[in-house]
């Protein structure tokens, strides 16, 4: 059994270390003044953030109905909910497009009534990340809610506590560390969404061009580069996920 947890850990950290082997420090200088560079870590930042709230705001509500609310077709529905987790990518751009574009079941009215348009523009890329994203966040604070002591809900009840202030006062604190694991992974994928983004935004420099999207663009014309920006993209991940675990995931 241990030489098989050895094995995943090696086929984990290898390709790690073959990108910190095959990354050209002396360029790596250069590159981080270069202003496509930062505009897209900048975007990448901003965009994966704006997703993160999103899916907060919209996916505690959800996991909670998810968890202790039963209406029909809940199962049918909750494996909708969670389908982008394991839906292609560029299958999801395409759901996007046909529900968001201009021509979209959403997008075209969207369009004739306000002039708004979600395609090709940052929103569209935070809209994407979100899609994408959000599912991570939906089933880790439902197994949470799944997983907690109600009892304290019950008590709070009890003592005259609203449905809000007990959410508020009793559950949250309790749903912290799934609450927190959540975010960590939902922030995770949404800075490392690709192929959602370049389906439904583009990849418009400034605009809507992601770090990922960079260092697919990269890969055609310089190699290096796409190593470094791949090196940049993972460290500003570990940097944050490090972070997060230290507030959130250690249990003591």
């Amino acid at each position: 059994m241990a030489w098989l947890g050895v094995l995943a850990m090696a086929l984990v950290i290898l390709p790690l270390v073959g990108l910190l082997v095959s990354t050209p420090w002396r360029r790596l200088g250069d590159l981080l003044s270069d202003q496509t560079v930062l505009a897209a870590l900048r975007l990448s930042l901003l965009t994966s953030l704006a997703a993160l709230t999103a899916s907060t705001v919209l996916g505690v509500p959800l996991a909670w109905l998810l968890a202790r609310r039963d209406f029909p077709a809940k199962t049918f529905l909750r494996a909708l909910c969670v389908l982008p987790m394991v839906l292609p990518p560029v299958v999801g751009g395409v759901a996007l497009l046909l529900a968001f574009g201009r021509r979209g079941l959403i997008g075209q009215p969207l369009d004739q009534l306000t002039g708004i348009t979600l395609p090709f523009t940052t929103s569209g890329v935070v809209l994407a990340e979100t899609f994408v994203a959000m599912p991570f966040l939906v089933v880790t604070v439902e197994a949470g809610l799944r997983s907690m002591d109600r009892r304290y809900e019950d008590v709070a009840a009890t003592l005259g506590a609203s449905r809000w202030l007990s959410f508020r006062r009793v559950t949250l604190p309790l749903l912290g560390p799934s609450l927190g694991a959540g975010m960590a992974l939902c922030w995770a994928r949404a800075l490392g969404e690709f192929g959602a983004t370049i389906t439904f935004a583009g990849n418009l420099s400034g605009r809507t061009q992601t770090m990922p999207l960079a260092v697919y663009l990269q890969l055609e014309r310089d190699v290096d580069a796409a190593i470094l920006l791949s090196l940049v993209l993972l460290a500003v991940s570990v940097v944050v996920l490090v972070a997060l675990r230290g507030r959130y995931l250690d249990s003591g």
